[in-house]
C-alpha cells in the first residue's frame, strides 16, 4: 500500500482544467495531471437531472497533501460544489513512486 492518491476533479472547460493543472503543478501539490476532454456527466442538481460535457482531471498526489490540494481546487474552481474525490493508489512501480516523491512538495 502506498501513501499516494489519485484525485478526480471535473471542470466546465479545457481552459479551466489546464489553469487548475498548471497552478497545482507549480505549487507541487500534484506530480502529474491527465486531462480527459469531453466527459459526459449526468447528475442531480436543484431537483433536476442535468447532463453536461466536462473535462476530467486525473491527478497524482500524496495523501498528506490532499487537504491543501482540495482547498486550492476550491479556490480555483468555477463550480459552487466541485467534484474533488481522492482514492488511494494501492500499488504501482517503485520508480514512479520515487519520481513522485521527488516532485511533490512534501
Amino acid at each position: 500500500m502506498s501513501d499516494f492518491v489519485m484525485v478526480y476533479v471535473s471542470t466546465s472547460s479545457r481552459a479551466e482544467a489546464e489553469r487548475i493543472a498548471r497552478v497545482l503543478l507549480n505549487e507541487r501539490l500534484v506530480a502529474c495531471v491527465n486531462i480527459i476532454d469531453s466527459v459526459s456527466s449526468h447528475f442531480q442538481w436543484d431537483g433536476k437531472i442535468e447532463s453536461v460535457e466536462e473535462c476530467l482531471l486525473l491527478m497524482k498526489s500524496s495523501a498528506d497533501l490532499f487537504i491543501v490540494l482540495e482547498e486550492r481546487v476550491r479556490d480555483l474552481h468555477s463550480y459552487d460544489v466541485p467534484e474533488i474525490i481522492a482514492v488511494p493508489i494501492v500499488g504501482g512501480s517503485k520508480e514512479y513512486f520515487s519520481w513522485m516523491s521527488g516532485v511533490l512538495n512534501r
